[in-house]
């Protein structure tokens, strides 16, 4: 919900001001510029979540409608908390398939800094249990 309201997640926006992505187009719907306004009120690929929302809370559709929403009840936060939910999570799965299809190799490069310590070398292996 947070990013929703904030419009600090995954929209080409935000992504294009904090340098991962080259430009702001929503990769749903091509729109030039994806905001979480986009997102909530006018991109075509969240039109059936979003014509759920709208019916438990109204047609308005801001961050301001959706606190109001929330604060109205039970039934009207659990709208907006699903709607989140659904369009934030698909947007974030097909955001990190775009990375991974642009850097294949990033997965293992990942993997490989896990088992590094911060100079770069090996990991030591773990202790062995202490004697009682």
């Amino acid at each position: 919900m947070t990013q929703l309201l904030t419009g600090h997640g995954v929209f080409g926006e935000y992504l294009l001001r904090i340098r991962r992505e080259v430009t702001s187009t929503c990769h749903h719907c091509e729109e030039e510029e994806d905001t979480a306004q986009h997102t909530l009120e006018y991109c075509p690929a969240w039109a059936e979540q979003r014509r759920v929302l709208q019916r438990e809370i109204g047609e308005r559709l801001s961050p301001e409608a959706l606190v109001e929403a929330m604060l109205r009840g039970r039934r009207e936060f659990a709208a907006v908390r699903t709607f989140c939910e659904q369009v934030m999570l698909a947007k974030e799965r097909a955001e990190r398939n775009r990375v991974r299809t642009r850097h294949p190799s990033r997965t293992t490069q990942q993997q490989h800094r896990r088992n590094t310590t911060r100079h770069g070398g090996a990991m030591p292996p773990p202790a062995p249990p202490r004697p009682p």
